[in-house]
């Protein structure tokens, strides 16, 4: 069983894997990872991102990298279970450079919407604490998850109704 990712070994995680990249790369990190660097949680238990462009040698490295510093690593973004927002890249939030990586955290909005729907209480917790903080403002997360509405169809598990409801339910806690 593999540690929980703290702070520091998420750091360590980037500043190792960036070693690996030999050219520009944009990495998004999502889920427990931006929650953790971002300070409402203390540890996660993987450390979910994406590569942009993907680069078969920074691939090859994550398994190495999971068995050295004892971490779970999944290659997962919000786009891989809702509709990709427009602008996320835009949205995203720059959070170092090491080497020719650049770390980005993935649009709050499309993680917020991603957690929502998704509905575990660790996610939900999240999601409050990105509004809470001010990385989420409730409006704007209406009218982003009103944009993707009609492209849901394309994600047969979700079921519209219910993901529409829970998102105003989130958003009615603030109210």
């Amino acid at each position: 069983m593999r540690a929980l990712a703290t702070k520091t070994k998420v750091l360590e995680f980037l500043e190792r894997f960036a070693r690996e990249a030999r050219s520009s790369v944009r990495v998004y990190l999502t889920g427990g990872s931006t929650a953790v660097l971002l300070g409402w949680r203390e540890s996660t238990v993987d450390i979910d991102l994406k590569i942009d462009p993907e680069m078969d040698e920074l691939f090859r490295a994550i398994p190495k990298l999971k068995e050295e510093l004892s971490i779970n690593v999944e290659l997962a973004s919000p786009s891989d279970f809702i509709p990709e927002i427009p602008g996320w890249r835009e949205r995203s939030i720059f959070i170092d450079s090491f080497t020719s990586v650049s770390y980005y955290h993935y649009d709050p909005y499309s993680q917020a919407l991603s957690k929502i729907e998704r509905g575990h209480e660790m996610d939900v917790l999240d999601v409050e604490a990105m509004i809470s903080n001010g990385f989420v403002e409730k409006g704007r997360l209406l009218n982003l998850f009103e944009l993707i509405r009609n492209n849901l169809y394309k994600y047969p598990a979700i079921n519209e109704e219910s993901f529409a409801t829970s998102v105003q339910k989130v958003v009615a806690k603030f109210d």
